[in-house]
């Protein structure tokens, strides 16, 4: 629906733009926005809609899919059952529905940092590395999330560089015959973290040199380390293979904090049209508001933030 002629249709159209962000998505979701599937692959993870749909992981996909969104993402996959994950990957093709990220976790890999060199870290994640491409086949998953690990205080920066860049060209050698790409997250969490910045995280990525690795812009880390979204997406845009979501503070869902995800939204749609790319939008966030209401609330506030 073209959002100028939506608003020219709605009787409080004219103070709109005036509204708290919470008013003006109960008087755009009461003027009925369109229930079908959404402009962009937003990617739900198991638990979200739990209240909904049920414990069952193959009922909470049906539900997913009957409200529009067709993509998953499940940081835990790699902990599942085969058997678990080739039900998961089969419903998932049943339902036309994209595999997000899942993580390639070696342990605690906060702690168990590729900046330091040391050759069990790095032998460790190769061999994990080897069974993701397993678990990714059985789910048809294109993407995985790496973390590099721990600032390594002992080291200077450029060889902390160095080893984590060795590795995941390694790691590329491993996941690129078959179609996997490892999306590299900076992350807010703590100073500690050695990839905290998207243009850090960029140079890597170039130095690298591989389709296999990619930026994950995760929107809801990057307000908190360096804002200005919009001109570092641009300035990043050819080594970013996937999006995360999440609003700040609280790390919910659209509309419930400060960032203007319908403009974000808009952003990413308008310039992956331009480019003919395609790009999972993994909802890794929790739920503002608790219960069947606030799962109900959660869907509202995406097809608000989607509709521009």
């Amino acid at each position: 629906m073209n959002r100028r002629n939506f608003l020219s249709k709605s009787a409080l159209a004219a103070g709109a733009s005036a509204l708290p962000m919470g008013a003006a998505l109960a008087s755009e979701t009461q003027a009925n926005l369109p229930a079908d599937k959404f402009k962009l692959l937003y990617a739900p993870h198991f638990g979200m809609f739990e209240n909904s749909a049920g414990k069952d992981l193959i009922d909470q996909l049906k539900f997913m899919a009957d409200n529009g969104f067709m993509a998953l993402e499940d940081n835990g996959m790699l902990g599942r059952s085969v058997e678990e994950q080739k039900k998961i990957g089969e419903t998932l093709a049943k339902l036309n529905m994209k595999m997000g990220v899942f993580v390639i976790d070696g342990g605690d890999n906060w702690k168990t940092s590729l900046a330091t060199g040391k050759k069990d870290f790095l032998e460790n994640f190769l061999k994990t590395c080897r069974t993701s491409v397993e678990v990714a086949k059985r789910v048809n998953a294109r993407w995985a999330t790496v973390v590099p690990g721990f600032y390594e205080r002992r080291l200077p920066i450029g060889i902390q560089t160095a080893n984590v860049i060795d590795a995941l060209r390694r790691a590329c050698d491993i996941l690129e015959p078959h179609n996997l790409t490892m999306v590299l997250e900076p992350l807010s969490d703590t100073p500690e973290l050695f990839l905290r910045n998207s243009d850090q995280t960029y140079m890597i990525c170039k130095a690298v040199n591989s389709p296999s690795c990619k930026i994950l812009f995760d929107m809801w880390h990057m307000q908190r380390n360096e804002g200005r979204m919009t001109q570092n997406m641009d300035w990043c845009w050819d080594e970013i293979g996937y999006f995360q979501i999440g609003d700040e503070p609280g790390r919910n869902e659209p509309t419930t904090g400060e960032i203007n995800y319908r403009s974000l939204f808009k952003h990413i749609y308008d310039k992956s049209k331009a480019k003919n790319q395609e790009f999972i939008m993994g909802m890794e966030h929790g739920n503002a508001y608790k219960g069947l209401e606030g799962e109900k609330k959660l869907i509202e506030a995406y097809r608000w933030s989607d509709n521009f």
